[in-house]
């Protein structure tokens, strides 16, 4: 065979095996939309049957929960994973936001690469464990000093305000060394200080990015169940102040699907489906927010 065979041969096998791997990989692809897919399907298949019968009315704005009496409004529960989720996010972005301005701007090269491997630990941490703390130090010290019950969107709050850090963090930093550099030096050729160029240049630069990064650790808050179930007390009603015990969406779900049956059952998959739809949304305006600052670049 001569050299040009050889060669041509040699190119079709290459392009054969790319082929190959190329079509793996699509099935890679297509197969995690597919188990979303049925995820998905799952979920409002055991749903819609109790939001059918209940109204979706009545079914979102609902005050009360009675699965006895076949009675199913997750109000409450809407409003707890709202009133916690907030509260972590007052707890959890100014830190983040602070950590993440330190590691990019202000600490040396040398302990940043140290400090963020540490932060990024946090996020390997079961969430038994940050429950477990939050029982065993948080709650007794809000019961003593504060008043109530312990058990609390207070305590809630603060235990997802650390656990939603790792993620605030890492995309707010990764956010801020994306500004490029002619920002910083332009602005500190000016006459400004360090502290004026971080806080009138590189963030309003990269806010599109911090913006997602905390629409993320909100994400990560209201999905969270083991940690918020030990430390918030599961009262089917609405808060009206911290010091209240409150329940939510996911520990709606996890505190009674293990005897739930038919349409009690039916009614925590609808609390799924809710749940779904506002990750879902929130992960979606993420997306969006990313895409445009990718644009904006």
């Amino acid at each position: 065979m001569t050299i040009e065979g050889r060669t041509a041969r040699g190119k079709r096998r290459v392009g054969l095996s790319e082929r190959g791997v190329e079509r793996v990989l699509t099935l890679i692809a297509l197969s995690a939309i597919a188990i979303l897919g049925l995820i998905t399907v799952f979920i409002f298949i055991g749903g819609i049957p109790a939001i059918a019968r209940t109204g979706l009315w009545s079914f979102i704005w609902g005050h009360k929960w009675a699965p006895g009496r076949n009675i199913f409004g997750i109000f409450p529960m809407i409003m707890g994973s709202l009133w916690v989720t907030l509260g972590a996010l007052v707890v959890g972005v100014p830190l983040s936001l602070g950590g993440a301005i330190f590691l990019s701007e202000v600490a040396p090269s040398r302990a940043a690469r140290v400090i963020k491997p540490a932060i990024e630990l946090l996020a390997g941490i079961p969430s038994v464990i940050y429950g477990f703390m939050g029982l065993v130090i948080l709650v007794p010290f809000i019961r003593t000093h504060l008043g109530g019950p312990g058990f609390s969107v207070l305590a809630s709050s603060i235990v997802l305000g650390i656990m939603i850090l790792p993620t605030v963090i890492s995309i707010s930093y990764d956010a801020l060394k994306a500004v490029p550099d002619t920002y910083r030096d332009g602005s500190l050729a000016l006459g400004a200080t360090k502290w004026q160029t971080i806080t009138m240049v590189l963030l309003p630069a990269a806010r599109s990015g911090i913006l997602a990064a905390v629409i993320l650790g909100m994400g990560r808050a209201i999905g969270e169940t083991m940690a918020v179930i030990m430390v918030a007390g599961n009262a089917t009603k609405v808060p009206g102040s911290l010091l209240d015990p409150v329940r939510t969406l996911t520990s709606n779900i996890a505190l009674e699907m293990g005897y739930a049956a038919g349409l009690h059952r039916a009614a925590l998959f609808g609390t799924g489906i809710i749940l779904f739809v506002i990750i879902m949304l929130l992960s979606v305006l993420a997306s969006l927010t990313t895409t445009a600052r990718d644009k904006v670049r």
